[in-house]
């Protein structure tokens, strides 16, 4: 068989209920040229590995293959054993709790087609809880120059729609299983793809992005914030061509998060500022956009918004936060109690 130009890759864990319409969104797609690689990624709660076998069966869509893992190897390892599999030129994701529009496909390989600068692909999403929308929706900007700056902090791309080619991953490799660096696998992975190629969001919404009511980023012990620190000072060091972090970067990237309690004793907001500006700059001679100088100054003024507040905290105040950080407790009361130390 020749092989496809796009392989969709899908990792499913304990997903029995949403999954089939993951599935069935994917097969009903108007570009047809692809294989769906599902992994069950070691599921054990739920019947998840026979309804996915019943779906390939029912269908009889020689395109779809189902992968059966023996154990949960986490989503980047599921991930990349798909990826070794795959034979298409574009790796495109599907979430099995997401839901892609009928032409998502088409429209992302019309423009990897034209634009071959482009190493990784998002769209817009609309936000849905349940099977209903909500009326938010993920409108993250859409040029290269906007995207390298959000990316020095942030992750501007939903991984349920983005679709990346396949020589951008041979050349910066894929997903890191390294527990020091994921999660957030996804924004680790964006970040190197971007330091080799053009990253693009489309403007439509072509992505139905199921929030669910907790997840490990914002509820319970947080690994995340720790690695997203480093991931955002790494980035931009980066970008001011240092070979590793400095003081400034660390404290940029505490200051980009609110973490207070992890920006240091003798933190120079200028020096933060400084960092910040120098990789906006490299990033301007790389893809000048309007929409950066306005991304930049966001940028800048929450850092010294932070820097502010960092400073009226008392004392006894940092250690509750980083005690805080490992209970239980809802992203909104945290956010509550943040906002009273700050004052």
């Amino acid at each position: 068989m020749s092989a496809p130009i796009v392989s969709v890759i899908m990792s499913v864990y304990n997903g029995a209920e949403l999954a089939p319409a993951a599935i069935k969104c994917i097969l009903d797609q108007s570009f047809t040229d692809f294989e769906f690689i599902v992994i069950d990624n070691g599921s054990f709660r739920d019947d998840t590995r026979a309804r996915l076998h019943a779906i390939a069966s029912e269908t009889g869509d020689a395109r779809l293959r189902i992968v059966d893992l023996d154990q949960n190897i986490g989503l980047a390892g599921a991930l990349n054993h798909g990826i070794s599999l795959a034979r298409g030129c574009y790796i495109a994701r599907q979430d099995h709790d997401d839901l892609s529009a009928p032409d998502r496909l088409e429209r992302q390989v019309r423009f990897l087609d034209q634009h071959p600068r482009c190493g990784l692909l998002g769209t817009r999403a609309e936000i849905w809880i349940g099977n209903a929308p909500t009326g938010r929706n993920h409108d993250h900007p859409i040029d290269t120059g906007a995207l390298l700056v959000d990316l020095l902090a942030n992750n501007p791309f939903v991984h349920s729609s983005v679709m990346m080619r396949r020589e951008a991953l041979d050349k910066v490799g894929v997903y890191t299983t390294d527990p020091n660096r994921q999660p957030p696998e996804d924004f680790e992975l964006w970040s190197r793809i971007a330091r080799a190629y053009d990253v693009v969001n489309l403007p439509e919404r072509l992505v139905f992005y199921r929030e669910m009511p907790s997840s490990m980023s914002r509820d319970g012990a947080n690994p995340f914030l720790e690695k997203l620190l480093l991931l955002c000072a790494e980035n931009i060091a980066w970008w001011n061509r240092l070979d590793a972090p400095d003081r400034a970067c660390h404290d940029a990237a505490a200051l980009l998060h609110a973490a207070y309690d992890r920006l240091s004793a003798t933190a120079d907001i200028e020096a933060v500022c400084a960092r910040i500006t120098g990789a906006c700059e490299v990033i301007a001679q790389r893809a000048p956009t309007g929409d950066l100088e306005k991304h930049r100054d966001v940028m800048l003024a929450n850092a010294r918004h932070h820097f502010i507040h960092a400073r009226k905290l008392p004392g006894w105040a940092k250690p509750l936060i980083a005690l805080g950080r490992g209970l239980p407790v809802p992203g909104a009361l945290k956010g509550w109690v943040r906002s009273r130390l700050s004052r």
